[in-house]
């Protein structure tokens, strides 16, 4: 078992090499089969000592690779999350052989998470090759837009802490409309964006509406790689609320015609190098001399 383990970490980083930048290993046949080899190596090693979980995986995988080296595909950051995601439980169920609780027979978390997975991988592999489409939901045209109705009724109510809460809440409940990793990260964003209270309301309001209208049109047409966030919307969510500046420390003002027994007097700050132009500006060299002296002699 030691052997196939070893073995079967090497191709795994074979398929992870590849996968890393997959629109590179797609113009490159030879990596390709190499991906597609590794695949069918550990399918085989684990159908040999019974490890049925990574046979499984392993065997998707492989049929996957096989599709790639035989049609052209227009990579994108969908497939590629898919093939990593895969590539990840694969490796973790490779390293479950080696646990106790294997031994035991208790199910495998990878491989529940694996299926639906899988099947989600296969899918949207075979409608990229089938014309380059993805099919949506009948009905996301409908959700999409009673969200953003729902949304600038929300905005047009006035910038409060409940808003902004209730706008967070119907961005959750948007998330849940499709799983692709654009429309995922434009949400969440969107959802930086409400958090942020650096801007004015209307103006986050208006990049907002604009932003997720395109990118729901974009999400019902099959057109999900093209879904980002602009360049406005990324600054809403990025930027932090500006630190409150401090007021100029005043300068001390000394009475220089003080009444005759009246003592003057400056306030110094405790940091050390404010304190020190304090003095610079309200003594003359020799009265620092003095100081000096005396301050010196007080920490021997």
């Amino acid at each position: 078992m030691g052997y196939f383990i070893e073995e079967a970490k090497e191709h795994l980083d074979t398929i992870e090499q590849g996968l890393l930048n997959l629109q590179a290993t797609m113009a490159d046949s030879e990596r390709l089969n190499e991906m597609f080899r590794a695949a069918h190596s550990v399918k085989g090693g684990a159908a040999m000592l019974g490890f049925a979980g990574v046979q499984k995986v392993s065997h998707h995988l492989e049929d996957c690779f096989k599709l790639l080296t035989e049609n052209s595909v227009k990579v994108d950051r969908h497939l590629e999350d898919l093939f990593l995601k895969a590539s990840d439980i694969l490796k973790d169920l490779v390293e479950e052989i080696q646990s106790p609780y294997a031994a035991q027979g208790q199910p495998s978390a990878a491989l529940q998470t694996a299926e639906p997975l899988l099947a989600e991988l296969e899918s949207y592999l075979n409608r990229l090759i089938n014309g380059n489409q993805v099919a949506v939901n009948p009905n996301l045209p409908a959700l999409t837009n009673a969200a953003l109705k729902k949304m600038l009724q929300l905005f047009k109510q006035g910038d409060s802490p409940t808003t902004r809460q209730q706008l967070k809440v119907l961005c959750d409940r948007m998330l849940q409309m499709h799983t692709c990793q654009e429309w995922q990260t434009i949400l969440q964003t969107t959802q930086r964006a409400v958090a942020n209270t650096s801007y004015p309301y209307q103006t986050i309001a208006a990049v907002i509406i604009r932003d997720l209208k395109q990118a729901g049109d974009l999400l019902c047409a099959g057109r999900s790689a093209e879904i980002t966030a602009s360049k406005n919307l990324q600054q809403l969510a990025g930027v932090p609320k500006p630190a409150p500046v401090a007021p100029p420390v005043a300068k001390p003002t000394v009475n220089p015609t003080p009444a005759i027994g009246n003592r003057q007097q400056i306030s110094i700050p405790l940091e050390p190098r404010a304190a020190a132009r304090v003095l610079l500006e309200n003594f003359d060299k020799q009265q620092l001399i003095e100081m000096a002296d005396f301050i010196m002699k007080a920490i021997q």
